[in-house]
């Protein structure tokens, strides 16, 4: 029997190969992990969401599952009007203000978002000084809000008020909206959490111009397809999320002649020049694109795809289209990545944003496999960058062929984050992001790769189950 030598297969413990291979034998090292963290209470409900014909339960799971996919899948964002926000976005009113990640007091408020809340009362008049704006915070004389609640998504802080421009994205197959704000480049920005003159002017020049001239050019134009530029995007190195210089570039290339003919001279010429100065511009429409295209998943029930995976600088939160507009929430780490000189992990303040929107819709840290430059921006190698993709198709339920992905042989992202598949798998979604100073009013501080945390799906696959009545579910 073992006249061609001894060949092992090992599963389990590494450290149960080295006798074999110290003896000369080929030993495969599988890397083997017990489904669901050996939890099995939960891995017997993962089973019980399973795909089933034959069970009703899993019947209904496949059935929602693909109701949710198609209409991901299907959905149509286009670019159609920049506004106020006050003006677009359901619900905004009054003294409120939005932020990004699961709902969050101002009590709880990590550094970085507190810093963008003192700008935007700055920039609104509601304060004149930091001091005072501090105290109107304090004072509850502010009504706070998640972006998502509202349609909207916003990087790092995402706060959003009501005078500041937004993107208008349409789903035009579903119908639904979703908003975002401009992006302000890098640097010093309200995103970030720095609140100082140059930040603030930056904002009402957005307001002021620059917002009502890209509405204006975008009338002229007509609506602009956000899905397409996103594809053609991935296919010359942007992967939506912490690369965009492709999609800036498409854009700008779609805009600028009627923006040219629309608007002022020295509108157009400020415009411009800002555009050409800030390859992260198309961030925020991707988010907004990839907002419109979940919105139209959520609310499937018995579907256990994620719809939305956000971090506000305190909790992780994701939502299921199957549980409505539930969060399920864990502590958010520091991100893993590059620091600017002079800072390091001691500096940062734990991962936020509602930028995960685009790896929850496929591209993002999904699609780095497009986009192997990006690892000299968060750390790691181009190989990194397709193994990241790659294992991303082991949590996914498709493949979208809208966003083909060149070094994989024009494979489609994976797309449809199934709660199911992470829970079992152990993986966990990876997140490209910026990484910001702790402290309010310093700003971005490097930037990095991030995992979602395993808790937040167990936990929102154990409120399906309680809702699908499945036998032991609470």
């Amino acid at each position: 029997m073992l006249a061609n030598g001894v060949r092992a297969l090992n599963i389990g413990l590494a450290g149960f190969a080295e006798p074999i291979s110290a003896a000369g034998a080929a030993v495969l090292n599988l890397d083997w992990r017990p489904p669901a963290g050996a939890d099995a209470e939960l891995g017997m409900l993962v089973a019980r969401l399973e795909d089933d014909p034959d069970d009703a339960i899993g019947a209904a799971v496949a059935t929602a599952n693909r109701t949710a996919l198609d209409r991901l899948l299907g959905a149509s964002p286009f670019l159609i009007d920049v506004q106020p926000a006050g003006d677009a976005i359901p619900g905004l009113q009054g003294r409120m203000l939005l932020h990004s990640g699961p709902p969050i007091s101002w009590e709880r408020m990590c550094g970085p978002m507190r810093g963008a809340i003192i700008g935007a009362l700055l920039f609104e008049g509601w304060a004149s000084t930091p001091e005072e704006a501090e105290r109107l915070a304090v004072g509850n004389e502010i009504a706070f809000d998640a972006c998502h609640h509202h349609g909207a998504v916003g990087p790092m802080a995402g706060v959003v008020s009501p005078s500041m421009p937004v993107v208008v994205v349409e789903n035009t197959t579903a119908g639904n909206r979703s908003f975002a704000t401009l992006n302000e480049g890098l640097g010093k920005v309200l995103r970030f959490g720095a609140y100082d003159d140059s930040v603030l002017e930056r904002l009402r020049w957005f307001r002021d111009a620059f917002g009502p001239t890209l509405s204006r050019a975008l009338e002229a134009t007509g609506p602009i397809d956000l899905k397409s530029i996103t594809g053609q995007a991935l296919q010359m190195g942007d992967e939506g999320h912490n690369r965009n210089v492709a999609a800036t570039s498409l854009l700008v290339r779609s805009l600028a002649p009627t923006l040219v003919r629309t608007a002022r001279e020295v509108d157009a010429v400020a415009a411009l020049d800002f555009l050409r100065g800030n390859d992260h511009f198309f961030l925020n429409l991707s988010m907004a694109a990839c907002k419109a295209s979940l919105d139209a998943a959520h609310g499937v029930p018995g579907s256990t795809v994620v719809t939305a995976m956000s971090r506000n600088g305190v909790d992780f939160g994701v939502r299921l289209s199957g549980t409505g507009n539930a969060w399920y929430t864990a502590p958010v780490g520091v991100p893993d990545g590059l620091y600017f000189p002079g800072y390091g992990p001691e500096d940062a303040n734990p991962d936020l944003g509602d930028s995960a929107i685009t790896e929850t819709c496929g591209i993002g840290g999904f699609a780095m496999a497009a986009a192997p430059a990006i690892v000299r921006f968060v750390g790691g190698t181009a190989a990194d960058a397709l193994n990241y993709t790659r294992e991303m198709y082991r949590i996914t339920l498709e493949r979208n062929p809208a966003f083909a992905l060149p070094p994989l042989g024009f494979a489609g992202s994976p797309t449809g984050i199934d709660a199911r598949r992470v829970v079992e798998s152990g993986v966990q979604p990876v997140i490209n992001t910026g990484i910001a100073h702790k402290l309010p009013g310093v700003g971005q501080i490097g930037a990095g790769i991030a995992r979602a945390p395993l808790s937040c799906f167990a936990d929102a696959l154990r409120a399906l189950a309680a809702q699908l009545h499945v036998p032991g579910a609470t």
